[in-house]
């Protein structure tokens, strides 16, 4: 039994009276345990000084790491690399990959971090085969098929998400499209922001063998500034864009010779390390840490905050059609899908003014957003079914035909 005041007592900060938050799949609420992680951070660097690395901050890696791969679906011990971004470790990846050449096969659905960069290197004569992300219904198979013909031609690299940014839409299929992959020798790159903490993942045998992106804003409640990518166990690729992270214990070790005749190759250190970056800010880490726990003292696993989200969009679908303004002929259409196995964590409807309704709805004290003429609502385990229904009530009431208000 979920006890949803005992949630809500974790949010003290950020549940203030008159907001009702239904951003949660844009900017999930903090609770605060992680205003104290931020302040445990500046004290350990008060304590340990320049030490603070080995002493605190890279033990916290470790341990974040072990959590974000647990709550991801994966062995604890695989490899992980962090940064401030899923783009900087997006372009330590593809930068990596480049000297392998091939062709990029991705989605006309994927989020800016992956789609403006994946058009930059298009336009420097990167071969990209652009997969149609509608109709969803089939996107999978099209995925596929468009993989296959590239991989004929040379190595391919194949990037999607497994939930669609703009309406949640779930590719369920990911682990047949990975075991695919695998079988052509396909390098694959999975964004799973939109999934993490919100939407479990049959990752399936092939698993192994993905790169995953993923960070901790949206549905988990870390704060900006946290990001990560898991990395094959096997994975031996030398990032051209390295910072001195990614070989750390080797700091101490003299440097060759001003012109030196031949130089010794750049070291990368084992595991997801190879992938760092330059000095990073350690609070996020203190912050993810404090967040992991609260979930877990609240029992609140992925598959206990998959049903909570579940029961919630499905409030907002069925409330929204009880008040006669979403389906056909009506003023708003459904943007995400009906269907509990392809929604993810948030609903989306479609309508001609979304960004104005947003704005008025903000105005109000209701927290939403908008992409294009989709508005998206995402209800978050502390939102109470009353504040659902008032803020579900406000939307009818801006969207309903003047005659009807």
């Amino acid at each position: 039994m979920i006890d949803i005041e005992r949630i809500r007592r974790a949010y003290s900060r950020f549940l203030v009276p008159g907001r009702i938050l239904l951003s949660g799949h844009s900017h999930q609420a903090w609770p605060d345990v992680a205003r104290e992680a931020q302040l445990e951070a500046f004290d350990d660097s008060a304590r340990y000084v320049d030490e603070k690395w080995e002493h605190a901050v890279l033990p916290l890696v470790e341990t974040v790491g072990r959590g974000v791969l647990k709550r991801q679906g994966f062995p604890e011990d695989d490899s992980i690399a962090f940064a401030e971004s899923t783009h900087a470790l997006l372009v330590r990846l593809f930068g990596a990959l480049e000297a392998e050449g091939g062709s990029i096969v991705t989605t006309t659905g994927e989020f800016h971090s992956l789609d403006r960069q994946v058009r930059r290197y298009a336009e420097d004569g990167r071969r990209v085969h652009w997969v149609p992300a509608s109709p969803r219904l089939g996107l999978a198979e099209r995925l596929v098929d468009a993989v296959r013909k590239a991989a004929a031609d040379g190595p391919v690299v194949a990037a999607f998400s497994a939930v669609l940014f703009e309406d949640s839409w779930v590719l369920t299929e990911v682990g047949a499209i990975l075991s695919e992959c695998h079988d052509l020798g396909v390098t694959v790159v999975v964004d799973a922001y939109h999934a993490f903490n919100a939407v479990p993942l049959a990752w399936g045998p092939a698993a192994g063998s993905a790169f995953v992106v993923g960070g901790g804003y949206k549905y988990a409640g870390f704060g900006n500034g946290l990001c990560w990518m898991r990395i094959p166990t096997d994975c031996a690729l030398r990032p051209r864009d390295t910072g001195w992270f990614a070989d750390f214990a080797s700091l101490a070790e003299p440097r060759e010779a001003a012109g030196a005749a031949v130089l010794r190759p750049v070291r990368y250190a084992s595991g997801g390390a190879r992938f760092a970056g330059a000095t990073f800010e350690a609070s996020g880490f203190y912050r993810a840490r404090a967040v992991l726990r609260h979930w877990d003292e609240l029992g609140l696993g992925v598959a206990e905050l998959r049903a909570i989200s579940l029961r919630q969009t499905r409030r907002v679908l069925d409330g929204l059609r009880g008040r006669g303004v979403l389906g056909e002929g009506k003023p708003l259409a459904l943007g995400s899908d009906d269907d509990d196995a392809r929604r993810g964590a948030f609903v989306s409807v479609v309508h001609p003014e979304a960004g104005a309704l947003s704005a008025k709805l903000r105005q109000l004290g209701i927290l939403t957003d908008s992409r294009g003429e989709r508005l998206r609502l995402g209800p978050a385990p502390y939102v109470l079914d009353a504040e659902i229904d008032t803020a579900l009530d406000v939307l009818a009431t801006l969207v309903a035909p003047t005659g009807n208000r």
